[in-house]
This record gives C-alpha cells, structure tokens and sequence, in this order.
C-alpha cells in the first residue's frame, strides 16, 4: 500500500478526529479542531461528502489504500450479518492494529514500520504483512534480538496501550495471545460504518 507521507495534522483536523496520533498532530487538532486553510466556509457537506469523509477516516485510522479498503468490502459483503460491522471487525483484526493496541508502539505507523521489518513473529513465524488478519490463539511476540527486546520495552513504559477483552498482554515476555475474535464494542474508531457501506455500493 502506497503510505500517506503528508502532513497529518491536516488531516485530523480536515476529518476532525484523532486519526493520526503522533504528538504534533494531537496537539493540532487541541489547538484548532477546525478545518486547515484561511477561509474556511462553514458550509455543511451533502451527504456523499459526509459518506466520503467517513470512508477516509477509515483509510487514514487503519493506513487502508482504496483498492485494499475496496477488497475488505467485498471480502464482507459476501457474509451474513451487518456490513459496515464486519468491515470494521475485520479491519481491527490486522496485525498492526492489534501491535498499536496493545502497546508495544505508540502509533500505527510505527506499528507498520517494525512489522515490515521483521520485528514481530506471529506462532514463532516471522510476519512482515501488516495487513496479517489475526485468528484466535495467535501468539504475537517480538524476535528474539536483545537490541529489539530493549526497544520495544522503552516503548512499552511509556506507551498508552487500550483495555481489550479479546487479547491479553505480557509485558514482562513482550507477548500478546489472542482470546477470541473482537466484537462491537471493541471497535476503536468512531464512524459512521452504513454510510461507507453505502458510498462503496455506489
């Protein structure tokens, strides 16, 4: 996936969530939750711009590309159950995510950073698929190199990690299991999930 490399506090405060959440761009959004430029109409989006800024949270939260968010949507709508649900079901499921969530980085970026770099194992096989969708009973641990172990301890002692009921998390081994699948309640991202599905039926 081509990764967005623009500036992102622009793009949590065009969105007006916390999509992005380095520092800076936290401290942006505090600063100025409205949109970026110098004169912003206070106009109210149609609902195709509201579907539209939907869908680029989802893109932008998760580091999707179309064609990838596009697959996730047809991977779903093949199954029974309520479509915009599982696409974010799904999308919580990737490998990157549960790294961020857990707390091993402070970012997804930099959770897709160390994946691709081979920082992170999956049932003692080395993954460097962000996108790996995670199954009940993985085990995630980083690799067994001293300098990474240190790494990601430092980054663990200061990180911010979420409550999640369907993975549990050993700091002390730097190994995370999956319980389960996640439900409803586990989605982290606030968005309006019918409206994509809607602008993706189009």
């Amino acid at each position: 996936m081509a990764r967005y490399t623009g500036p992102k506090a622009r793009i949590n405060r065009r969105l007006g969530a916390l999509l992005y959440e380095t520092a800076g761009a936290a401290r942006a959004l505090d600063r100025r939750n409205t949109p970026p430029g110098m004169h912003v109409r206070g106009r109210r989006p149609s609902n195709y711009g509201m579907a539209l800024m939907e869908k680029q949270k989802i893109k932008h939260y998760y580091g999707l590309g179309e064609r990838q968010l596009r697959r996730y949507f047809d991977a779903v709508g093949r199954k029974s159950g309520n479509t915009g649900e599982l696409l974010l079901l799904m999308c919580e499921r990737r490998l990157d995510n549960v790294v961020r969530r857990v707390g091993f980085t402070k970012t997804r970026p930099q959770a897709r950073q160390g994946i691709t770099h081979g920082h992170f194992r999956v049932n003692g096989v080395k993954v460097t698929k962000p996108s790996y969708q995670l199954r009940p009973g993985d085990i995630i641990e980083v690799r067994g190199r001293e300098n990474l172990k240190n790494l990601y301890r430092g980054v663990i002692a200061n990180a911010s990690p979420d409550a999640l009921d369907w993975v549990t998390f050993d700091s002390e081994n730097l190994k995370a299991t999956v319980l389960g699948l996640p439900g409803p309640s586990d989605i982290s991202l606030p968005v309006d999930a019918n409206s994509v599905v809607e602008f993706l039926s189009r």
